[in-house]
């Protein structure tokens, strides 16, 4: 028993009460404490500080003292002098209208965003304002978090996650630029997405539709067919297809010159990737260029083909495809077929190493996995 007193005394030489006894971070440098809220100690100095968040942003103060009891009376005072808000700027916004006025000359001077982008971003407030009646003409220092909270509450149940985020993304744009010194929505939390699972056509069903759109009998119907084809062989989003002439091809390479529909107009990095012709899209092609046409003509006839693909989906009885559906059966039909995932994330355009398509593309369809299974041997 005196050994383990003993012990106890060593590890606590100061005599300092049970309360101060706290939980030490994984590197040991820094002490908090459960009872005590926003109060740690640097365990090699035994110096005490403070830490708050305000407005989103994390204080950390020394206290100036070693002494437990003297560091929470301290604290007191650090919190209500951090969490005191300071006279706001005279030109601030009074109100939301004006601060929401600022975020749309914001949107406007902005030459990095495509006019997509901003339009989506428009709308965005256009549904915050029309989900949140008044909201337009309250004072920026009434709104509250309950008030963040209650919008957020009543928002979620009508629209999904992801543009859940957005719009809550502009309602925080719109209250920082007010110059509020804590702002309300960052209390709100964004909302987990969940991955949209998908349902793709196994080979046979995808041949089915092909020939369902070319025999449909509309004066574009070979030509719809030939965008879908040209979609799922090459992997490209509908705008890029859209811009593909026929001198983006390079027969020598055996690749397809694609800008990339995602950069950015300030980023410097190439606009163009290279998409290899893999066997389907060279016929398709070879197939194509027997048609009279020129260098600078694009090669699919049609811009789009949705109502096409539509009518082919229900006929067949096959879950619907978009555009993009077909961007997803390309990169699956790529994984299954042996390449690997930084590769076909090049193709795509993706510029992170291929993390986005390991989360998006790391299935694979049912035949391709029990084919695989009858490989592993123990």
């Amino acid at each position: 028993m005196a050994a383990v007193n003993a012990t106890k005394i060593a590890a606590n030489p100061r005599g300092v009460a049970a309360d101060a006894r706290g939980r030490l971070s994984p590197d040991g440098k820094w002490k908090s404490f459960a009872r005590v809220p926003n109060l740690l100690q640097y365990v090699p100095s035994n110096t005490y500080y403070g830490r708050l968040r305000v407005g989103g942003k994390l204080i950390r103060r020394s206290l100036r003292t070693t002494a437990f009891t003297t560091a929470k009376l301290r604290l007191a005072d650090f919190e209500k002098q951090q969490r005191v808000a300071p006279p706001r700027a005279s030109d601030a916004p009074a109100s939301l209208r004006d601060a929401r006025r600022a975020y749309e000359q914001e949107l406007l001077c902005r030459h990095d965003l495509k006019p997509r982008t901003r339009e989506y971003r428009l709308g965005c407030i256009k549904v915050l304002l029309k989900t949140w009646p008044g909201l337009d003409l309250k004072r920026l220092t009434q709104i509250s978090t309950a008030d963040c909270q209650t919008w957020a509450a009543r928002f979620a149940a009508e629209y999904d996650a992801h543009y859940f985020n957005q719009v809550l993304s502009t309602l925080r744009r719109i209250l920082q630029l007010g110059g509020l010194h804590s702002n309300p929505a960052l209390a709100v939390k964004r909302r987990g997405v969940k991955p949209r699972q998908l349902s793709l056509p196994e080979p046979g069903q995808f041949q089915a539709l092909l020939a369902e759109m070319e025999g449909a009998g509309g004066r574009d119907s070979r030509n719809c067919a030939d965008f879908v084809r040209f979609l799922a062989y090459s992997g490209c989003r509908l705008s890029e297809a859209r811009q593909v002439r026929w001198m983006d091809i390079d027969w020598e390479t055996g690749t397809v010159a694609v800008r990339n529909g995602k950069q950015r107009l300030t980023s410097s990095a190439d606009p163009t990737r290279h998409v290899p012709i893999v066997e389907d899209l060279g016929r398709l092609l070879e197939r194509l260029k027997q048609e009279p046409h020129a260098p600078e003509d694009a090669i699919c006839k049609v811009r789009e083909c949705q109502k096409s693909l539509d009518r082919a989906c229900r006929i067949l009885d096959v879950p619907r495809l978009t555009h993009h559906d077909l961007r997803h059966l390309f990169a699956t039909r790529c994984i299954e077929s042996g390449v690997d995932v930084p590769t076909v994330s090049r193709w795509l355009g993706h510029v992170d190493g291929g993390a986005l398509a390991m989360r998006t593309y790391g299935h694979l369809r049912n035949e391709h996995s029990l084919a695989m299974a009858k490989k592993v041997k123990f």
